[in-house]
C-alpha cells in the first residue's frame, strides 16, 4: 500500500492556470493553423499573457515544496489571465466600434497625408484587421471567447486562493 501526498493548493492552482491557459492558447493556434484564420495585432497581444500564465503555472506547479513560493506564481498566472481577459473585452470593444482600435490595425487612414505618404501607408498596411469579426460562435467573437473564458477561470483560482488564505490564517 502506498501513500500519496496531495499537491498544496497553490501548486494545484498553478498547474489548472497552465491548463486553462494552454488550452486557450492551443485554439486560438488552431483557429490559425488548422483553419487558417490570421491573427490580428490585438489577438497577438491576448496570447503574450497566456504564455505568462502558462509559465507561471508550471512554476508553481514546480515550487510544490515551497507553497508561499508556489503562491506567487499562481497569483502571477491569476493576474496574466485577468490581463488577457482585459486586452480581449478591449478588443471585442474595437470589434462592436464602441471605441477605436490602434492605428496599425483598425483600418483608419491618417488624414491630411500627401499622395506619396498614402502609398507608403497602404503599401505598408498591415491586412488583417481587428475590428472585424472573422469567427464567431453564439455571437461571441474569439477575442470575446478568450475574455469570457480567461475571466471565468482567473475567477475560480482568485476564489480558491482566498478561501485557502482565509483558512490559513
Amino acid at each position: 500500500m502506498s501513500t500519496t501526498t496531495a499537491l498544496p493548493l497553490p501548486s494545484s492552482l498553478g498547474l489548472l492556470a497552465a491548463l486553462g491557459s494552454g488550452a486557450l492558447l492551443g485554439g486560438a493556434l488552431y483557429f490559425q493553423y488548422g483553419m487558417g484564420l490570421a491573427p490580428c495585432e490585438m489577438c497577438h497581444w491576448q496570447r503574450w499573457p497566456h504564455m505568462v500564465a502558462i509559465a507561471a503555472g508550471l512554476l508553481a506547479l514546480a515550487s510544490f515544496a515551497w507553497p508561499r513560493l508556489a503562491l506567487v506564481f499562481a497569483l502571477i498566472a491569476i493576474t496574466a489571465l485577468v490581463v488577457t481577459s482585459a486586452i480581449g473585452i478591449f478588443h471585442v470593444g474595437v470589434e462592436y466600434r464602441w471605441w477605436e482600435g490602434p492605428q496599425t490595425c483598425s483600418g483608419n487612414i491618417p488624414r491630411g497625408l500627401s499622395a506619396e505618404q498614402l502609398k507608403k501607408y497602404l503599401f505598408g498596411a498591415r491586412m488583417v484587421r481587428c475590428d472585424e469579426t472573422v469567427w464567431s460562435l453564439w455571437g461571441l467573437s474569439m477575442a470575446g471567447w478568450n475574455a469570457l473564458l480567461s475571466a471565468a477561470l482567473a475567477f475560480a483560482l482568485g476564489s480558491a486562493v482566498f478561501r485557502w488564505s482565509r483558512v490559513r490564517t
